[in-house]
């Protein structure tokens, strides 16, 4: 009985000290002039849409939750939000050349139209995130209309 109490004690103390490890918050104050919104001049509706559910992992500008602040969670979701911004960071659009710009626009039309954007796990807590079959429909059609643009 000895040994659980100072196997759960060292826990304890383990699980407090972690607290104490800082993370990198991905947040800005600003949006740069090469954000995607602001450089296809985007529809209020699809804007707000790209924002509720893709803009927390794809922006340098996350709204986080409280949760973040609680270790290991906090770890987690900076290092799936540094994965997010590496694949597609929208805050970045217009820097991307136009031949990446198609491949990420195929890429955000497949994901959208086989689910696996945004994703589930976040969709289960972010209730607002979740598209319905109508937004998904606009999102993909706006996304299918500015590729044309760019051939």
């Amino acid at each position: 009985m000895k040994i659980v109490k100072i196997i759960a004690l060292i826990l304890l103390v383990g699980f407090v000290g972690i607290q104490f490890v800082p993370t990198d918050l991905n947040q800005s104050d600003t949006v740069p002039k090469t954000d995607f919104l602001l450089v296809n001049n985007t529809q209020e509706n699809i804007s707000a849409l790209l924002q509720e559910s893709c803009y927390d992992c794809h922006s340098n500008n996350t709204e986080y939750p409280w949760y973040n602040k609680v270790q290991p969670v906090a770890w987690f979701l900076e290092d799936h939000i540094n994965e997010g911004k590496e694949e597609l960071n929208f805050n970045e659009w217009d820097a991307y050349s136009n031949r990446r710009k198609n491949s990420k626009l195929k890429s955000i039309i497949s994901q959208v139209k086989d689910d696996e954007m945004p994703l589930a796990s976040y969709t289960l807590i972010h209730k607002d995130a979740k598209l319905s079959n109508s937004e998904k429909t606009l999102i993909i059609d706006y996304m299918k209309n500015l590729k044309e643009t760019l051939k």
